[in-house]
């Protein structure tokens, strides 16, 4: 919602490395949990690079892994940075992201180069990660922790997610929900000129 993304960039990328069948590999590995608890931060960045060696069977290097499965992540369009500088403005704003240490390092040090933000603290009242909180949307003990950290009352939260599975997670817990279609951008949902003739 925030970071453009382009789920078949990693494929094409371990293609080149001569795995043709990275879209099998990768469902193999959700299916032993791999992904999950690389989001989890139950494992390390060695432990997750190491154990995709062994299901590719491929002897790349850490930098070549890591190129790859960046891939994925694109730009996060200057008008989005906008729009979350003018509703933090006027509302208490929060992101909650499943996310790993290998692409949070990549995205964090992009906003900085292009934009001069440390990390995202900086554009949400805070920031939360899957692989610092030990929990993953849409397992209810994420949406809660941030619910009871931040004394939030969850029928007067919005939750926007692009993900199904994570929307009905948070209506589990009672927050209000949006599912964001794929032809919509976050941007679309306000009214930008509103928001900067209030800030």
């Amino acid at each position: 919602m925030i970071i453009d993304l382009d789920y078949h960039a990693s494929s094409d990328r371990f293609a080149k490395h001569g795995i043709d069948n990275f879209e099998n590999i990768y469902s193999y590995a959700r299916q032993t949990g791999l992904f999950e608890k690389f989001e989890k931060g139950m494992i390390s960045p060695k432990y997750f690079r190491d154990e995709l060696r062994k299901i590719i069977r491929v002897p790349l290097t850490d930098r070549e892994i890591d190129d790859a499965w960046n891939a994925v992540l694109l730009d996060i369009p200057p008008e989005r940075i906008e729009l979350l500088k003018a509703l933090k403005s006027r509302f208490r704003i929060f992101l909650l992201s499943n996310t790993n240490i290998i692409h949070y390092e990549f995205y964090v040090a992009g906003l900085n180069n292009k934009y001069g933000y440390r990390d995202f603290s900086e554009l949400f009242e805070k920031a939360y990660f899957s692989h610092e909180i030990g929990s993953r949307k849409p397992d209810s003990e994420i949406y809660e922790f941030v619910i009871r950290e931040k004394s939030l009352v969850p029928s007067e939260t919005l939750f926007i997610d692009d993900t199904p599975e994570n929307v009905e997670g948070a209506q589990r817990v009672g927050l209000l929900t949006y599912l964001l279609p794929p032809h919509q951008s976050i941007t679309d949902l306000f009214n930008f000129k509103f928001l900067k003739n209030e800030s």
